[in-house]
């Protein structure tokens, strides 16, 4: 596992990553929706994700907002990504409980697609409004507060 901000990115690590985001969400899921969205290279980004002899097996990143999303929440967890043969192995949750142990003073949200919102569920997110559709795909916000 690796983590990373953009400056100590290598271009080889940005493409593994980018090219993962882009078969799953453009090819798999035919997300409709800008996938370089100006958000991976801001300061406050880190990004996590797993490589295997293939390449770029999962990723997620947390991105930071000036103003919280939902309660005291600042900081999104997105771009949650498992390759189609790696998926079921726990890759997500590595990267998952990997951030949160490093944002462990921060309260989070994230936008779970529904399906998966009982994964989330597990490392202590709670739902909030109702479900939505964001890049044609039925989504729920979560919550999560910040360790003490």
């Amino acid at each position: 596992m690796q983590a990373k901000s953009w400056g100590e990115l290598t271009t080889d690590e940005l493409y593994s990553f980018v090219k993962l985001r882009t078969d799953v969400f453009f090819v798999e899921q035919k997300v409709d929706e800008e996938e370089l969205d100006n958000r991976d290279q801001e300061p406050g980004t880190r990004h996590y994700w797993i490589t295997d002899a293939t390449g770029c097996a999962a990723y997620i990143r947390v991105l930071v907002n000036d103003q919280p999303e939902h309660l005291d929440a600042r900081h999104i967890i997105g771009r949650v990504v498992v390759r189609a043969d790696r998926r079921g192995e726990g890759l997500a949750q590595l990267l998952l409980a990997q951030a949160l142990i490093d944002f462990a003073g921060h309260a989070m949200v994230l936008h779970a697609q529904v399906y998966v919102a009982p994964l989330y569920a597990k490392f202590g997110f709670v739902e909030f409004g109702e479900p939505f559709d964001e890049a044609t795909i039925m989504h729920i916000g979560m919550y999560r507060q910040a360790d003490s």
